[in-house]
């Protein structure tokens, strides 16, 4: 009887330890973004999951210099000369429009970012909001574009932030 309850014992750590144990393995996608509307930008993006957290950075290029937006859009569809065919920004939880540190944002709304004199311009963002292809439809980014506009995103315009053209685009998918 004590052999059954010592071997119970250890199955039950065994199970605990590897289910409380922190996830180590990450799910890693990177895409490449076309220029769009006759730009010259292109670049890449990269989402990492790990332990529930998705890290985002976007290195582009060919930008005009000053302030940009970039933002998740609904369909993963760059078809459109102009990238109009990827739909409006991603808002599954239908909230207005606004800047990622309000209350009151779309999960697509990543923000703003600056092109140096170059054309050269970067972001990041990490967020428990986002997923990578976990199924569910208020976190998972695959199946979504990601667009790069003209001009700045002004926190304000409902629902675009008045961010101007789509000068890169890229279906998030694998």
């Amino acid at each position: 009887m004590k052999k059954v309850i010592l071997i119970a014992i250890v199955a039950f750590v065994i199970v605990v330890a590897c289910k409380s144990g922190t996830d180590t393995k990450a799910n890693v996608l990177t895409i490449n973004l076309e220029p769009k509307s006759g730009s010259t930008v292109t670049g890449t993006a990269t989402f990492t999951e790990k332990n529930g957290v998705v890290s985002f950075e976007a290195k582009m290029t060919g930008l005009k210099p000053g302030v940009h937006a970039i933002h998740i859009h609904e369909k993963a569809d760059c078809s459109a000369a102009d990238a109009t065919s990827t739909g409006g920004h991603w808002n599954p939880t239908f909230k207005k429009h606004g800047k990622w540190s309000d209350a009151e944002h779309h999960k697509g709304d990543i923000g703003n970012f600056t092109a140096d004199a170059n054309g050269n311009g970067t972001i990041t963002l990490k967020t428990d909001e986002w997923c990578i292809g976990c199924g569910d439809e208020t976190k998972d980014i695959l199946n979504k574009g990601l667009i790069v506009h003209a001009n700045p995103d002004d926190f304000v315009t409902q629902p675009t932030g008045n961010a101007g053209g789509r000068v890169a685009c890229s279906g998030i998918i694998k």
